[in-house]
């Protein structure tokens, strides 16, 4: 069996430990516990009452409703928590344990970030269920699901499979029914802590019977340092609501984004003929429509979640592994991860779906790949299709990429989408990245 060490600790008084809150003033409480990721799982289970058996889930599920009645009336009935209260670190033991190593090991000798989303989908449930935990009782009543990664900054290019992974989390801001998690991966190398990533989740509480929100615990802020991540949660909800409401199925593009379109378009006609229907496609380009990768997925138990639906963090690795097939095939060579943004997670994925990906390249500039994936399912008895996830992975080569041409109005506006996509993202790690491949001339 492969043994993930696992590390849970609920900051009180002691000694500094690994990783470490914002202000790097985090302390371990006297009870650790060292479990592999299967038993990471399984406390999970253990916390919402799940069965181990996919035969006993309906029983389990219908035994999960009677907690309805533990979850608060309001917000004001429950303990206000601080912020490392939730706080949770995790080793991932590569460097030490071959087997372990071999499950996440890629053909290029690098960790699969695939898996690497997975773990954090899984440390982020648990982080949140350790904030809403009830003293008083052994099982949870909430239903504690991801809604949204809303980013995930990448700081190194390869993660080595040779070196112990940490990982820490935390709940950094709360609202009444949500929350953000802050979660942060290092690895040690040659005595030198790197920071590999920091992803930012949100997940939602929810009533297991009625489905409907649940109230969860405010949060006690206690250092400037978790003021500013808690104005800064509050800074990226509202950014999020303002992107939903100029979306582009919602709002006609920009001028400048109108302009953008109709000089490309321009650029493609064919100037021997005086017509609006002859385009060309010019060197170092590629159509759009001629970039996608699609792929079928059967949804088996095996791959359910705690609350028997097809676990969040698979869909993730499914979706990346695929658009990194896509960016590698569109580029001709390897590419790199550089962030991953904004994947709401818009419905549950039942067992028993069929459920489709599709990836498609809808942006490039220099060396970077904007790839969009988009994920629906269908139940075969049922035929009809309907959107789950929408993923974007920004991707980057060691070369200058083709640019990509949309030929359709919709290809046009999947462009615009990916382009604000890339530029909101890719400003905060971009000179990183051109430092470790800069551009060609």
């Amino acid at each position: 069996m492969w043994r993930t060490a696992v590390r849970f600790r609920a900051l009180s008084k002691g000694r500094a430990i690994f990783g470490g809150t914002p202000s790097q003033q985090t302390f371990s409480h006297g009870t650790t516990g060292t479990f592999d990721m299967n038993a990471l799982r399984k406390k999970l289970r253990e916390i919402v009452g799940i069965s181990l058996y996919w035969r006993d889930h309906i029983k389990a599920m219908e035994e999960r409703k009677l907690l309805h009645n533990l979850l608060p009336k309001q917000q004001a009935d429950l303990t206000p928590r601080r912020i490392k209260d939730s706080y949770i670190e995790v080793l991932l033991p590569l460097g030490t344990q071959p087997q372990l190593r071999e499950r996440y090991l890629s053909s290029n000798n690098v960790v699969r970030f695939g898996r690497i989303l997975e773990d954090l989908d899984s440390l982020g449930v648990l982080v949140c269920y350790t904030h809403t935990k009830i003293e008083s009782v052994k099982m949870s009543p909430y239903t504690i699901v991801t809604a949204l990664v809303d980013k995930i900054d990448l700081r190194k290019r390869d993660i080595s499979p040779e070196c112990d992974i940490h990982f820490n989390g935390y709940v950094s801001w709360v609202g009444k029914t949500s929350m953000e998690v802050k979660m942060h991966m290092y690895q040690l190398q040659d005595a030198v802590r790197h920071h590999i990533l920091e992803a930012t989740f949100v997940m939602v509480a929810r009533d297991p019977e009625s489905k409907g929100p649940a109230f969860i615990n405010p949060l006690v802020l206690e250092t400037p340092e978790e003021e500013e991540l808690f104005k800064q949660g509050e800074l990226n909800k509202g950014r999020r609501i303002a992107l939903t409401t100029a979306s582009l199925l919602k709002m006609a593009p920009t001028a400048e984004e109108r302009n953008a379109i109709h000089d490309m378009f321009l650029n493609t006609l064919d100037s021997r003929t005086v017509t609006f229907e002859s385009q060309v496609l010019r060197p170092d380009s590629k159509w759009m429509e001629d970039t996608i990768l699609k792929s079928l997925h059967i949804c088996h138990p095996e791959k359910r979640n705690i609350f028997n639906r097809i676990f969040g963090g698979y869909l993730m690795r499914k979706a990346y592994e695929l658009a990194w097939a896509t960016a590698y095939q569109f580029c001709g060579s390897r590419a790199f991860l550089a962030a991953v943004d904004d994947i709401v997670f818009q419905s549950p994925v039942e067992i028993g779906s069929l459920l489709f990906l599709s990836s498609q390249v809808c942006y490039t500039e220099k060396n970077y790949i904007q790839v969009r994936v988009h994920s629906e399912v269908s139940l075969p008895y049922t035929k009809e299709h309907k959107t789950t996830n929408i993923f974007h992975f920004t991707f980057y080569a060691k070369e200058n990429v083709p640019l990509v041409i949309p030929k359709t109005y919709g290809e046009s506006m999947l462009f615009l989408d990916s382009r604000r996509h890339f530029r909101s993202v890719i400003e905060d790690t971009k000179d990183e990245w051109e430092n470790s491949y800069p551009a060609s001339p």
